[in-house]
């Protein structure tokens, strides 16, 4: 028999019989590996266990600890729990059911409304599923054999999307269990059996394909875990992120809200939301000029050829506003700003010698979101982005890349932000752009997080089509990642838009553009700040710095002076002169998560001095006012968290 070359993790290699499947060779190495094992990566592509390999290649078996292998698990669930729903709805219709980032949903079509008390007799139906443990069965279709199918099913929403499949390059699979059949590429887990520990989370109504146009299906969130304490834990974390929610603390707190009657994904800043983002833009806009970039500002909207010339009416329409007639003339609302920037630099004539250019901007755009993906803070329409491009010759751009790094390390360190991953884009298939610029462009990139000891994942093909980028995720206070910054090379634009610098050749050159945001946008940056500190800012953001609460209405004189004296030294003060109980007051003033407070009663007023309450510690007794003011101006300067 033929044999086929296995090349494993650790860079060792075995020689196994053609056609022998993954699970077989796991099973080679070690019952215990076989049994961890979800699925495999084989030359790079996840797929099933009991695929059969036919060639040399290199495997990686994928396990729980993997993402990818969470990936499989928990879609192999949204499949387990569409069975489930199936055999107690025999009518449901079922739109999608992908893994996401923390679990599963699927989007279902039935008779009757979901309730808490449904979902927990479709988390039973799943454990007696799972205890048959049928096996998960792939099968490649025909097109027309898979609409058949589907339409005998009387499944509307996976015949539409087949019928926008193409055959010739796609390949069109379901996959069997039990007595469940799904329109699905897989992979999936060996047997249901594997799927042990199973909550779902909630319901919410989602419009089929996210227009809101379409009817509006029923979509059910869950999790899964191969051990119960891995679950217990999950809701644990849950119950925390719970009380972090930026949309609830948001409303609490009084930083700002939504109107969807009004427009829906528009955000309304209120004055202590106003507050805090007037310290960050302080600080974006200081920073900035410190490490050498010009801040500049560009309209809001412009001529349709701008927008042409640039190709977001050919690649980005679908999420710009429509076009407005001005004179005769179309106009459009910015969904970016790198247009404008490109204006500015073609004003004049540019020389090797004024390069480069760092141009920075907090810049508000609008981008038409589905109303179904809209959340808070972190997906909206009309939002401030931190902006900024770099303008350079080929030889500055590495140690361009360099300074953004560090930053960005610099900001988001200052916002109490330590754990960054950084994640290399390379050239994805549709590209434009020189070879040459790309393989430059990437070994720049390369370098530059060399250089700053920065380890990093690569994304091979995960570059926008007109250059690669770094993107840099954090990490919040529980341990949740978010895509942040982004460095990100532009080979469209520049020619596009035909720009040239004179070089020291007195020839003309096209330089490099980079688009560079480090905080992303500032709304979204605000919820996952919310988030990240619970709505308890550090001194220098906090909207209210200090309390200042009168025992009685006998120390009102005496609380008010000492309020202005704060005041008069910058700190941000709210004097509580209601006529309530000073433990009534300090539990309010507690709820508001104000960083401190000062208790004013007959001991202060006589020697002059304060009681101080710090947030989540309480009592840290008595001070001088004066003490008390250098204490908390260095805790501002600093900005410790």
């Amino acid at each position: 028999m033929d044999k086929i070359k296995i090349i494993f993790p650790d860079g060792s290699s075995r020689e196994f019989d053609k056609g022998t499947t993954a699970f077989q060779v796991a099973d080679s190495i070690s019952h215990r590996l076989a049994e961890e094992s979800l699925a495999v990566k084989l030359n790079g592509f996840v797929r099933d266990l009991d695929f059969a390999i036919n060639e040399d290649a290199s495997v990686k078996f994928l396990t729980f600890d993997d993402d990818e292998g969470k990936h499989v698990y928990w879609h192999s669930t949204s499949h387990l729990m569409a069975h489930a729903v199936q055999a107690i709805y025999p009518e449901a219709k079922f739109g999608v059911g992908p893994a996401i980032e923390s679990g599963f949903y699927y989007d279902i079509d039935i008779n009757s409304s979901l309730s808490e008390e449904d979902l927990k007799k479709i988390e039973d139906k799943m454990g007696e599923l799972s205890k048959k443990n049928e096996p998960f069965v792939r099968q490649e279709l025909s097109k027309n054999e898979a609409l058949d199918f589907f339409e005998n099913k009387g499944d509307n929403y996976k015949t539409e999307i087949l019928s926008e499949l193409d055959e010739n390059s796609e390949v069109i699979s379901i996959y069997k269990e039990g007595d469940f059949t799904d329109l699905c590429t897989g992979p999936h887990l060996p047997s249901a059996g594997k799927i042990k520990y199973v909550k779902l989370l909630n319901i919410s109504g989602s419009y089929w394909r996210g227009d809101e146009k379409n009817k509006q299906l029923q979509r059910i969130y869950g999790i899964s875990f191969p051990k119960k304490k891995m679950l217990d834990d999950y809701l644990i974390f849950l119950e925390e992120a719970k009380k972090r929610d930026h949309r609830k603390l948001g409303k609490q707190l009084d930083l700002y809200s939504t109107h969807e009657e009004a427009g829906a994904g528009l955000v309304y800043w209120h004055p202590k939301g106003a507050r805090i983002r007037v310290e960050i833009e302080n600080f974006w806009r200081n920073a900035h000029l410190e490490n050498g970039y010009e801040i500049i500002y560009s309209p809001h909207m412009g001529k349709s050829w701008l927008w042409e010339t640039s190709g977001h009416l050919g690649f980005y329409k679908d999420s710009m506003y429509s076009g407005m007639k001005i004179d005769d003339q179309d106009y459009f609302i910015k969904p970016m700003n790198c247009p404008f920037h490109i204006m500015i630099y073609k004003s004049q004539l540019r020389s090797y010698r004024d390069l480069p250019l760092r141009w920075a901007e907090l810049g508000t755009v609008y981008r038409y979101e589905k109303s179904g993906v809209l959340h808070g803070l972190l997906r909206v329409r009309g939002f401030t982005q931190d902006d900024a491009h770099i303008f350079c010759t080929h030889e500055q751009i590495e140690a361009e890349i360099v300074e953004v790094l560090r930053f960005a390390k610099m900001m988001w360190e200052s916002f109490g932000f330590s754990e960054m991953k950084y994640y290399l884009a390379t050239k994805p298939e549709d590209a434009v752009g020189d070879d040459a610029l790309w393989d430059k462009a990437i070994q720049s990139l390369v370098a530059a997080l060399k250089k700053e000891n920065l380890e990093y994942e690569t994304d091979e093909g995960g570059g926008a089509f007109y250059g690669p980028k770094i993107d840099i995720k954090i990490k919040d206070a529980l341990g949740r990642e978010w895509q942040m910054s982004t460095v990100q090379f532009d080979f469209n634009e520049p020619q596009r838009f035909e720009m040239k610098y004179i070089g020291e050749d007195g020839k003309e050159h096209q330089p490099f553009m980079v688009h560079r945001a480090l905080l992303g946008s500032i709304e979204r940056f605000f919820g996952v700040l919310i988030e990240h500190y619970g709505g308890a800012f550090p001194m220098w953001l906090a909207p209210v710095q200090v309390a200042v609460l009168p025992v009685s209405e006998h120390f009102a004189d005496y609380s008010s002076d000492v309020a202005e004296k704060l005041k008069s030294e910058g700190i941000r003060v709210e004097l509580d002169e209601r006529n309530e109980k000073i433990g009534y007051k300090i539990r309010h003033w507690e709820t508001m998560k104000v960083p401190y407070m000062l208790i004013l009663g007959e001991k202060e007023k006589t020697s002059g001095g304060i009681s101080v309450r710090k947030h989540k510690k309480g009592d840290l007794g008595s001070l001088s006012l004066s003490d008390f003011l250098a204490n908390i101006k260095a805790e501002i300067k600093n900005k410790l968290s």
